[in-house]
């Protein structure tokens, strides 16, 4: 295959992620592949990559909001359609965020195929808008909220692809602490940590039973300006926790921990899945079309996580989940058990299939063998 396929994606690491998993996969196959994103997607591709930057906006929020989002998207759109005219992409492979839709709809426009990925357990904006045209929607979860309206046939699961570090140490292999063995938590709050976490966790780790509070080991992420009051609060109870805004190495740190707590954004989901940690996930409720909360209910009604709303946690509920869950670790392996069932470790390689299965016209067929690459 010469001509290339054309990767979309928004700003986040959470849509750049997976997209940047399928263009590694299609360069080892020795298919072309050029991004297009906007400036805060570029800032996750490493040097070497073929990429034009568009502009993108969110066309909600107040009046001028809306009307300045729409001018950028228009923009944008312009700027992809002058960029597929010029690559003539044998596909277009969108993963969310409002800076794929102009290339999607300039692909439409020019009748190239599409492709979307929905990396949470609920169609995003930008992803409803393109798969209403979307010849194919490969989705995370089976279930996804908003896919149940679209025609099966062109709906697919393939997962969610994992960033490079971890999928570099994906492992499924998990033994729960032993009686009297010290206990391995990782606490992480999302790229900008978690002021509900810094409130809660140091208060419910002080109402654990003596003897079970003796036994954790706890690492937890902070916003920087949490982070004197934190380390203050496990002071308080003589408690040494390990603290920092940022973990460069927190996939390792995860691979290490008998249980995850933390938010429940797609990133945060497929690696907890890479590494079958079982969690208790406290979505952001924040999050547009609370997505957060789909993708943490998801594994909750799977076995595969235990899931506490912001809105009501408090310490004490905190604390007689943890006790529950440290107290048989039974539960745990069996948690995690359940995440590794829910994994799809050739994530990245179903996505390829699929995109170059549509490039090639023949659909449900791989276009290009893994053995060809």
């Amino acid at each position: 295959m010469t001509a290339p396929i054309v990767i979309a994606s928004g700003g986040t690491g959470g849509h750049m992620f997976p997209a940047i998993a399928l263009a590694e996969v299609l360069r080892d196959r020795g298919v072309p592949v050029h991004v297009l994103t906007d400036g805060r997607g570029a800032r996750y591709l490493a040097d070497g990559w073929p990429c034009t930057l568009i502009e993108a906006g969110s066309p909600t929020g107040r009046p001028a909001e809306r009307l300045a989002g729409a001018f950028r998207l228009g923009k944008g759109g312009i700027q992809a359609l002058n960029a597929l005219r010029g690559l003539k992409p044998a596909a277009v492979a969108a993963f969310g965020g409002y800076a794929s839709v102009p290339p999607a709809c300039a692909a439409r426009l020019l009748g190239i195929p599409v492709m979307i990925h929905e990396q949470n357990a609920v169609l995003g904006k930008a992803n409803r808008l393109v798969a209403r045209f979307a010849d194919r929607i490969a989705l995370a979860f089976a279930d996804s909220r908003g896919a149940e309206r679209l025609s099966r046939e062109r709906v697919t699961v393939t997962g969610n692809p994992v960033r490079p570090a971890v999928a570099a140490i994906r492992t499924h292999d998990y033994a729960p602490p032993g009686s009297g063995e010290p206990i391995e938590i990782l606490v992480l709050g999302g790229s900008q940590g978690a002021r509900v976490l810094s409130d809660v966790v140091p208060a419910a780790i002080a109402a654990l039973p003596e003897a079970l509070r003796a036994r954790v080991r706890l690492v937890q992420q902070c916003r920087p300006e949490d982070l004197e009051r934190v380390t203050a609060a496990y002071a308080t109870i003589d408690f040494h926790a390990e603290l920092s805004a940022f973990f460069a190495d927190a996939p390792a740190r995860l691979a290490r921990a008998h249980l995850f707590i933390g938010r429940s954004g797609a990133s945060t989901i497929a690696e907890l899945l890479a590494l079958a940690r079982p969690s208790v996930l406290v979505p952001y409720p924040f999050a547009a079309d609370d997505h957060q909360r789909a993708n943490a209910q998801f594994l909750a009604d799977q076995g595969a996580a235990s899931m506490a709303d912001q809105n009501g946690l408090d310490e004490a509920l905190l604390a007689a989940r943890l006790t529950d869950l440290l107290a048989r670790p039974e539960r745990l392996a069996a948690m995690s058990e359940r995440a590794r069932a829910l994994d799809h470790a050739d994530a990245a390689d179903r996505l390829a299939d699929t995109v170059l299965a549509l490039a090639a016209g023949r659909d449900g067929a791989m276009a290009l063998s893994r053995d060809a690459a």
